[in-house]
């Protein structure tokens, strides 16, 4: 048996700028953080060497990968020969909650596979061959940033180059401003899932053809320049009104970003004393994000007493093999 473990992502500045059709042009930038919210994959062989058995949120029993109905699963399983296995999947959050949880999947069922190989493989490049899989061999509508920052972990300030080189620089805090931003987030599920798909549909079409999107896009993309030179400074309060302002933004990139509840949501917690927030994610439900300084985050929890807080820490291991009782490898 061998288990890898992924954290999921909150993105604080610069989304957007990750899809091809904007960094391609103009070059693009986000700021993200891991949290030790993660999703656990398990593999060891299957007793009929013949078949690949997967359980994930459905069960498939098929004779080889290309047979197989989970599209990323199909593709990674088709591209490296996987054969005779037994897949499990869980995680501690849902799907389609704004937390880049496709891309952990394929970013931990690449590092799992390759170790049920006896293969080594960076993180990089594991953020590299999920950023293939899901755009360029499966099509998605997605950008680059979920891959990189599930995979490899940590605070990062991430930029993608015009010659689609991808850049990743920690960003570096001492432990107290640290535990003081974690501290000072606060998460709140608003009860519902959604596909990106859609939404970022809609997104990538408006950024090839209006300019305002263009400049929106590049408003974001200075803030989470922005961000990364107050973290450094040691000034985290200042990502309160970045936060803000990128989420003013960001709704104005395509028209199911928002809705009445989340923008209901999102006043309640302002006036009750968050500086800033965003919903995280392509939009249109999820999770809320907002930063509030110690002496006013009970007013914020009672203003948003009907949603469901979600405590979490940061996560700075990236992918992770937990767990390996012995290695394997199949011609």
């Amino acid at each position: 048996m061998i288990t890898s473990r992924t954290p999921f992502r909150i993105s604080f500045a610069g989304g957007g700028s990750d899809l091809k059709e904007y960094y391609k042009n103009y070059g693009g930038a986000v700021l993200s953080v891991t949290i030790d919210k993660y999703v656990y994959l398990s593999m060891h062989p299957y007793f009929n060497e013949n078949k690949i058995f997967l359980k994930y949120s459905g069960n498939e029993l098929v004779d080889k990968a290309e047979d197989i109905k989970h599209r990323i699963i199909r593709q990674v399983f088709t591209n490296l020969k996987i054969s005779g296995v037994d897949l499990n999947s869980s995680a501690d959050i849902p799907a389609g909650t704004g937390l880049g949880s496709s891309s952990a999947f394929t970013s931990g069922l690449l590092n799992l596979t390759y170790a049920y190989l006896g293969k080594f493989i960076s993180r990089e490049a594991i953020a590299q061959m999920a950023c293939e899989i899901e755009i360029d061999q499966l099509g998605e509508p997605i950008g680059k940033q979920d891959q990189y920052a599930c995979a490899i972990g940590g605070l990062n300030f991430i930029e993608f180059r015009e010659n689609e080189q991808v850049v990743v620089n920690k960003v570096k805090l001492d432990v107290e401003k640290q535990i003081l931003l974690e501290k000072n987030l606060l998460m709140f599920y608003l009860g519902s899932t959604r596909s990106a798909s859609s939404i970022l549909s809609e997104q990538r079409q408006n950024i090839i053809s209006s300019s305002d999107k263009h400049n929106n896009l590049h408003k974001m993309v200075r803030l989470a320049f922005d961000l990364q030179s107050e973290l450094q400074a040691g000034q985290i309060d200042a990502i309160g009104e970045i936060l803000h302002t990128g989420w003013v933004y960001k709704k104005e990139l395509a028209s199911q970003i928002s809705n009445p509840q989340i923008d209901h949501y999102y006043e309640k917690a302002r006036v009750a004393g968050a500086t800033g927030g965003k919903l995280l994610g392509a939009g249109g439900g999820g999770f809320l994000l907002f930063y509030v300084g110690q002496d006013k985050q009970e007013q914020v929890r009672a203003a948003l007493g009907d949603l469901t807080e979600l405590p979490f820490r940061f996560d700075f291991s990236g992918s992770t093999i937990v767990f390996a009782d012995q290695q394997y490898h199949r011609d």
